[in-house]
């Protein structure tokens, strides 16, 4: 079992930046793929970015160039590194581990807030 824990979520205005960022604990941190997914409100839950356990990073086309993904497997951390956020970015985001697809997570954190105003 993994347990997630996400941090840094809040309000910005439209082309300010937040981190994210997700505690992992409870199995061995590097032998994960990680990711962030997001659900904006009525909508289902998308991914935005992945880093695989050798850090290949993956993103999705809306946030590509804007959002950078990364991890510290000292510290059992991933990070979400945002810049030019809009308006449209605003929504829960997720972390979430996986054993083998990154696009299918075996484990998920609770979410934390990010809303962006215009």
């Amino acid at each position: 079992q993994v347990q997630l824990v996400e941090s840094g979520g809040g309000l910005v205005q439209a082309g300010g930046s937040l981190r994210l960022s997700c505690a992992a604990s409870g199995r061995t941190f590097s032998n994960y793929h990680m990711a962030w997914f997001r659900q904006a409100p009525g909508k289902e839950r998308v991914f935005v970015a992945g880093i695989t356990r050798a850090e290949f990073t993956y993103y999705a086309d809306s946030v590509k160039g804007r959002f950078t993904i990364s991890r510290d497997n000292a510290k059992n951390t991933v990070y979400l590194q945002m810049n030019s956020l809009k308006p449209e970015d605003t929504a829960v985001y997720y972390c979430a581990g996986a054993s083998r697809n990154m696009y299918s997570p075996d484990y998920w954190g609770q979410g934390t807030q990010v809303t962006v105003s215009s």
